[in-house]
């Protein structure tokens, strides 16, 4: 039988999603976590990867299992996790529906605050910058809905089979103080560091170093090379994922976000 799983973790002290050898990572955790239940060896298949240090707010994974368990799985395993990982729910699923490849849609929310705050440090991403041009970021954000090659902005787009993603929705947010903002993206797929490396050139853009034609430049010639700048890792959480048969709204989804009438982009108040 094949199951899937819903869970969110902060990835502050883990190397990413993926397992390797390198440190500790999230599905390490939880397949120890899950072996010692089972008293025998599982593997878990994730929806993707996250870098070190980056967030999921939303996370699936899929395992298959012999037989059902008659116990409570979902309390045991949170008892066995960390604080920093939780399970939310446990679905028995039909067939063979696989948590990555069968993905529609990914969302990523990046969170900045630009004074100094022990309590944000690990969960946002500090730019110490007053003025932020919040429409011209924008203007840029918006221009990634107009093309779908983001060789560009891949940290090492040789590495896959092709570099076409299908951006659906991008938006930049700023509380009434303008001293946090949010910019919220996706798309059918995401490339490796490509929403951290977005987020730095409109971190660049917001504060004045980069124009909005010279961001759309790349978006134009994907092909040429360009200095990769990506943002703090910490900023980040993978905030959504969407199946044909599975759309389960995020746990952790805790910024209300309030319209403000000003066209493009929207403030949004924090909790």
């Amino acid at each position: 039988m094949r199951y899937i799983f819903h869970l969110g973790y902060l990835g502050t002290n883990y190397s990413g999603w993926q397992k390797h050898p390198d440190g500790l990572s999230v599905q390490q955790v939880l397949e120890e976590a899950l072996s010692q239940i089972f008293k025998t060896p599982m593997y878990i298949t994730g929806c993707g990867r996250t870098d070190a240090q980056v967030h999921a707010s939303q996370f699936f994974f899929h395992m298959d299992v012999e037989r059902e368990w008659d116990y409570d799985l979902l309390f045991r395993l949170n008892k066995l996790l960390p604080d920093d990982i939780a399970v939310f729910d446990i679905i028995p699923m039909e067939g063979q529906p696989h948590a990555r490849f069968d993905a529609v849609e990914r969302s990523y929310d990046y969170f900045i605050h630009t004074y100094k705050d022990p309590f944000l440090s690990g969960f946002s991403a500090l730019y110490a910058v007053k003025n932020w041009d919040i429409d011209r970021m924008q203007r840029a954000a918006n221009l990634l809905l107009k093309y779908n090659d983001y060789h560009a902005f891949c940290k090492m787009p040789d590495r896959n089979d092709h570099t076409i993603c299908n951006i659906t929705s991008a938006q930049v947010y700023i509380n009434a103080k303008g001293d946090r903002l949010r910019f919220s993206i996706s798309a059918n797929r995401f490339l490796g560091r490509m929403v951290r490396i977005i987020t730095g050139k409109l971190i660049d853009i917001g504060t004045g170093t980069l124009s909005v034609d010279e961001f759309e430049h790349y978006l134009i010639h994907p092909q040429e090379t360009q200095l990769i700048k990506p943002a703090y890792p910490q900023g980040l959480y993978l905030s959504k994922i969407k199946y044909p048969y599975l759309d389960i709204p995020s746990r952790s989804d805790f910024v209300p976000l309030l319209a403000d009438g000003l066209g493009n982009h929207r403030k949004f108040i924090t909790a």
